[in-house]
């Protein structure tokens, strides 16, 4: 019963700071979005140069930290690594190649709905399918392999990357990039987004929230834990939506959003598989890196490189939709989902896959 309380006071938290986050600047629908955040990030350091969606997004970096130190606190930092790097570089590509085809990660999907928007009422079974999908590769044995203990110094690396870009978020110099249009200029105020992503990385860290492990637990074991909290973010941050004015229901003219729903469904479709293939949904893997794990930390390389990618190449959804490009992209990225899960297909026991998920 203590364990269930606590994934529901997580998801009840993160919902009512996704919502209070709008309030104070951020895009709306949009107070906790990892892979636009990552994506922020990543035009903020010029990897991409969409000037709309460029910002050190201080969320992010104080999720990771506040991942990190309770993992030192409790004894459950670990530097581990060596499993698969490369496959789950591509792994973190497609995972954002998917996320900006519909325009948020899993946690937003959850955000837009809770704010009205029925387009992620299409996406949502997407995810869903992705999901079940990967789980079907998980019985039958899909695994990347064992991580094997590193040397400490590859542990720190996540949150030493966390501490350097909140340096330069604060020091603003010359070559970091800062938005002064679009969802990229709306911020919350730093010291407000840097609390609200230490406290969310310390409940994820405790709880192991995660979108997909929801999902995953309930088609593999019936387990329905995780779920709790998947379903708290939803609850409060509707209730919160509805309180202060900012549910909006409707297809059409959402924030930051397309109503090409095919690409909607698909891209979280590719969203769902990836982060079965790899372990975690996005938030899930900023934390695991944050505990001291180099091959989340590689995941989230490739969410960036794949955010700089789509860019870069006009390949991202926006809200006039998906161009035919974006849309090759999503269909070449499943091909290539399928190819990683029946590639690293091995023998493995019922007991196995439970261990596994649960160490993700």
């Amino acid at each position: 019963m203590r364990d269930r309380l606590s994934i529901i006071v997580a998801g009840a938290v993160v919902g009512l700071l996704a919502v209070v986050l709008v309030l104070q600047g951020n895009p709306a629908n949009m107070g906790f979005c990892i892979a636009c955040f990552v994506r922020d990030i990543s035009g903020g350091l010029g990897l991409h140069r969409a000037g709309v969606v460029q910002y050190l997004r201080p969320e992010i970096m104080s999720l990771v930290l506040g991942a990190f130190v309770t993992a030192m606190y409790v004894r459950e930092f670990k530097s581990t690594g060596g499993s698969s790097p490369i496959l789950r570089f591509v792994l973190g590509m497609l995972m954002m190649a998917g996320a900006l085809i519909f325009l948020g990660c899993p946690l937003r999907m959850v955000l837009r709905l809770a704010g009205g928007d029925w387009n992620a009422l299409v996406a949502m079974p997407g995810y869903v399918l992705g999901v079940w999908l990967g789980a079907l590769f998980l019985r039958r044995g899909y695994t990347l392999g064992r991580s094997q203990d590193q040397t400490p110094v590859s542990g720190f690396a996540s949150p030493f990357i966390a501490v350097v870009l909140l340096i330069l978020l604060f020091t603003a110099p010359a070559f970091i990039f800062f938005s002064e249009e679009g969802p990229g200029s709306m911020a919350a105020p730093i010291t407000l987004a840097a609390g609200a992503g230490l406290l969310v990385g310390i409940l994820a860290q405790r709880t192991r929230l995660c979108t997909m492990g929801a999902i995953r637990d309930l088609i593999l074991f019936k387990d329905y834990h995780l779920f709790l909290g998947f379903a708290a973010i939803f609850v409060v941050a509707l209730i919160g939506n509805l309180v202060t004015g900012q549910f909006v229901p409707g297809f059409a003219g959402q924030p930051v959003a397309h109503v090409d729903q095919t690409w909607n469904f698909l891209g979280m479709t590719v969203v769902g598989l990836a982060a079965v293939l790899a372990g975690g949904c996005p938030m899930r893997q900023l934390i695991l890196s944050g505990e001291g794990q180099s091959d989340a930390l590689i995941t989230v390389f490739g969410m960036s490189g794949g955010a700089a990618f789509m860019h870069n190449f006009g390949l991202a959804g926006s809200p006039a939709g998906v161009s035919p490009a974006g849309q090759w992209i999503v269909i070449l990225s499943l091909i290539l989902l399928f190819v990683i899960g029946a590639g690293n297909i091995r023998m493995r026991s019922v007991a196995g896959i439970r261990q596994q998920a649960k160490a993700s």
